[in-house]
C-alpha cells in the first residue's frame, strides 16, 4: 500500500494531524506503539479532559512559557476558537469552566477519544496499533522511508512525528522521536520535567507535620540566591511526605530548576503568601488590634478561620508561642514575627520529581529548526513535528492540549498539501 502521509504516535496532535492530512486528501498511515489510541487524552483534566482554553491568544500564549510565541503564525491558521468549533462539528459539546477551560458537557475524557476515532474511521485513515517505529530513513535531504523492528520498510515520503515526550510513560511517550529527530541533523534542547510536585527535605517535610494540608489561594514564590522572586503563582497548593504539590507548586518547579541550574545550587528558597490579598503592615495591625479587643482568648481561637488550624498551629510553634496563652501576654515583636510567616514563610526545596512523573516535558526538538507556519523540518523535507516533542510547554489548563491540537493539525495538513 501506497502512503501520501504517515503519522506516528496516537495522542492528541497524532490523532488531529491524522484527521488533518485525510481531510486535505492525504491517503494516511496512523502509527502508534500502544494497543489504544489517545491513551493520554483519555486521563488528561483528571479524566474529563480539559480540551482547550477560551481565554484571548495572547493570554494563551502567556500561559505558555516555554517558547509559546512560536506558536502566533500557527493560531492564525488555526487556533482555540478553531478547536472548539471542530470538536463541535464531530458532536462533542464543550462548556466553559474556571479559567476559561473547555471541558465536555459529558465529563468524559472517552467521549473526546471517541469523536476523534470516529472521524478517522470516516476519513478511511488506516490505523495500525501495537507498532513500534525502530527509525526513519533519510536520503538525499528527503524522508524516504518508515522502518519497524521486524525490519519491515513503509516507503514514504512526508512523516509527522507526533510521539510525546517523556512525561507519563505507561502512555507510550518515552521519548523515541528525539533519536529521529537528531538523525535529520536536529537540536534537542535540554530535557527537563515541568507541571510537576516540587521536593523539599526539610524537617518539617521528613516528619510529615502539614502532609495533606491543603493553602487555598496562596502565592507561591520560587527566590533566588540573591533574594530575588524569580516568579510568584497564586493558587491552590498542597502539603505532601516528600514537598510541595497542587496547581502553585506544578506552576512553578519548572522555576525552581531553572533557578537551580542558573547558579549552580542544590536547594533554592520557597516563599509561601498564605494571604496574598492582605499587605503586612495592615494585617499586623488587625492582629495587635484583635488582641486588644479580647486580651484573654488564646491566640489559636483569636485568629481561628484566618487560616486552616494545622497551618496557624504549625506557625505559632514555629514562632515559640503557646497556642493556649492569653494573646495579651504576646510581645508585639512575637505577634510581628508571627505576621511575617503569614505573608511570607520561606523554607528549602531540593529539586521537584523526575521527569516520569510529570505532566509535561520541558525541552525538545528546536523550534529554531521549524518553520511555525507548517510545523515542517527546515533540516529535512518531509519531516513533520507536533506536539510535545516539540521544546514548546504550557501551564496546566488547556494550554499543552491546545499546543498539541493546533501543531498537529497544521503538521498534517501541510504534509497532504505538500504530498499532493
Amino acid at each position: 500500500m501506497k502512503y501520501d502521509v504517515v503519522v506516528i504516535g496516537g495522542g492528541p496532535s497524532g490523532l488531529m494531524a491524522a484527521i488533518g492530512a485525510a481531510e486535505h486528501g492525504a491517503k494516511v498511515l496512523l502509527l502508534d506503539k500502544g494497543d489504544k489510541l489517545g491513551r493520554k487524552l483519555a486521563i488528561s483534566g483528571g479524566g474529563r479532559c480539559n480540551v482547550t482554553n477560551r481565554l484571548p491568544v495572547e493570554e494563551i500564549v502567556k500561559h505558555i512559557p516555554g517558547n509559546g510565541r512560536f506558536l502566533y503564525s500557527a493560531f492564525s491558521i488555526f487556533n482555540n476558537e478553531d478547536i472548539i468549533a471542530f470538536f463541535e462539528k464531530l458532536g462533542v459539546q464543550l462548556k466553559e469552566e474556571d479559567h476559561g477551560r473547555m471541558f465536555p458537557v459529558s465529563n468524559k475524557a472517552q467521549s473526546v477519544v471517541d469523536a476523534l476515532l470516529q472521524r478517522l474511521r470516516e476519513l478511511r485513515v488506516e490505523v495500525r496499533t501495537n507498532t513500534p517505529v525502530e527509525t526513519l530513513e533519510y536520503e538525499n535531504g528527503q524522508t524516504s522511508a518508515v522502518i519497524l523492528p521486524s525490519g519491515e520498510r513503509i516507503p514514504v515520503q512526508h512523516v509527522v512525528v507526533a510521539v510525546g515526550g517523556k512525561s507519563v510513560p505507561h502512555t507510550g511517550s518515552t521519548g523515541d522521536g528525539y533519536a529521529w529527530a537528531e538523525k535529520a541533523g536536529h537540536t534537542i534542547t535540554e530535557l527537563f520535567p515541568t507541571e510537576v510536585p516540587i521536593t523539599s527535605d526539610e524537617p518539617f517535610i521528613r516528619e510529615r507535620i502539614l502532609q495533606g494540608l491543603a493553602l487555598r489561594g496562596a502565592a507561591l514564590s520560587v527566590i533566588d540566591p540573591k533574594g530575588k522572586v524569580v516568579k510568584t503563582h497564586t493558587m491552590d497548593m498542597l502539603f505532601t511526605h516528600f514537598g510541595i504539590s497542587g496547581p502553585a507548586a506544578l506552576r512553578c518547579s519548572q522555576y525552581v530548576l531553572k533557578t537551580m541550574k542558573k547558579y549552580k545550587v542544590n536547594r533554592v528558597e520557597v516563599r509561601i503568601d498564605a494571604m496574598p490579598a492582605d499587605k503586612e503592615e495592615p494585617l499586623f495591625q488587625q492582629v495587635v488590634q484583635m488582641i486588644k479587643d479580647e486580651p484573654k482568648k488564646g491566640m489559636k481561637n483569636l485568629l481561628k478561620g484566618l487560616l486552616p488550624e494545622r497551618y496557624l498551629l504549625f506557625l505559632l510553634e514555629k514562632n515559640g508561642m503557646d497556642p493556649a496563652q492569653a494573646a495579651g501576654q504576646l510581645s508585639n515583636e512575637l505577634v510581628r514575627s508571627l505576621v511575617k510567616d503569614i505573608k511570607g514563610f520561606t523554607f528549602l526545596v531540593n529539586g521537584t520529581q523526575s521527569i516520569e512523573k510529570a505532566f509535561v516535558t520541558g525541552g525538545g526538538v528546536s523550534v529554531k529548526e521549524v518553520n511555525p507556519k507548517e510545523m515542517s523540518s527546515k533540516l529535512m523535507k518531509g519531516l513533520y513535528f507536533c506536539g510535545e516533542i516539540l521544546d514548546i510547554h504550557g501551564y496546566t489548563g488547556g494550554y499543552n492540549i491546545t499546543a498539541a491540537l493546533v501543531t498537529g493539525r497544521i503538521a498534517g495538513m501541510t504534509a497532504a498539501l505538500h504530498a499532493k
